[in-house]
């Protein structure tokens, strides 16, 4: 952001964000386990915000911003909006989610809250982590999707073919016993009882 901007009062919050192919429950449930580590203040489903509460960060930023010419921070803190909003990309259900990371520091007590222009890399760590969880919760449903389908189609087999032995038997028609054919053709006939001999 140019001085100029800055000296007449302009925004110098940046949003960030990413569009993921997902549904908006795999998405929510991915923000929250992305940020389980930071306290929220505000958790809105219906809205698809997300507002965290201030954190102090006044060792780091001395730390990352300090180059000993400029005087310490008094005090430092930072907080998370984040915005989930579903919509559809090329023709398949997605979801936005936009970051935005508010900085705010204070020189010294008689010194008002001044925002600073956010450095990017905690918006981006943020972004990378929740498509990171999605990726992973999208290829657990699919594998037990598969699981389940493979479940329902071995018991469905095991289901068939204990239709078939289950058949009783006397249901199937059973061959009768190959008669024996006497390996001398020319013997004779057993005789007869009622002839006398």
């Amino acid at each position: 952001m140019t001085a100029y901007k800055k000296s007449v009062g302009a925004n110098t919050q940046r949003n960030f964000c990413r569009v993921y192919r997902t549904d908006f429950e795999t998405a929510w449930q991915s923000v929250l386990d992305a940020m389980k580590s930071i306290r929220l203040d505000v958790t809105n489903r219906e809205a698809g915000f997300l507002q965290s509460r201030w954190m102090d960060n006044t060792r780091e930023k001395n730390f990352s911003d300090g180059d000993g010419t400029t005087s310490p921070y008094m005090r430092a803190q930072y907080r998370f909006k984040v915005n989930v909003a579903k919509g559809i990309y090329s023709g398949i259900s997605a979801v936005k989610i936009t970051v935005e990371r508010e900085q705010f520091v204070q020189r010294d007590a008689l010194d008002d809250f001044h925002p600073l222009e956010s450095d990017s890399i905690e918006e981006n760590t943020l972004l990378y982590r929740i498509g990171r969880i999605i990726s992973i919760k999208t290829r657990l449903a699919k594998l037990e999707e598969e699981r389940t389908k493979a479940e329902i189609q071995k018991v469905s087999g095991e289901s068939s073919d204990s239709a078939t032995e289950s058949a009783p038997p006397g249901d199937e028609a059973v061959p009768p016993p190959p008669e024996e054919v006497p390996s001398d053709a020319t013997a004779e006939p057993p005789p007869n009882p009622e002839s006398g001999d």
